[in-house]
């Protein structure tokens, strides 16, 4: 799904957006804020860019397809007439 890195690098830079009276806490911030990401991260439907790729790929395969098939069938149709 997501990188880890990347959501622990969001969590930190939250975290780091806190003010400088409130870092004490900023370690259980950046864990409750990596958590409330991870949780609402995980209710989209989300796909990993290379999942992406394989189903752009088929799509323009099958596109390719389709395309002959209309004008085998097109050929076809004229050839009756």
């Amino acid at each position: 799904m997501l990188d880890p890195k990347k959501l622990e690098e969001i969590a930190k830079n939250i975290s780091d957006a806190i003010p400088a009276g409130v870092k004490s806490m900023a370690g259980e911030a950046e864990g409750r804020v990596k958590q409330v990401l991870q949780s609402q991260l995980s209710k989209l439907d989300l796909v990993t860019r290379e999942e992406f790729d394989v189903q752009n790929k088929v799509l323009i395969r099958t596109r390719e397809k389709l395309e002959a098939m209309e004008a085998r069938i097109a050929a076809l149709e004229a050839a009756k007439e």
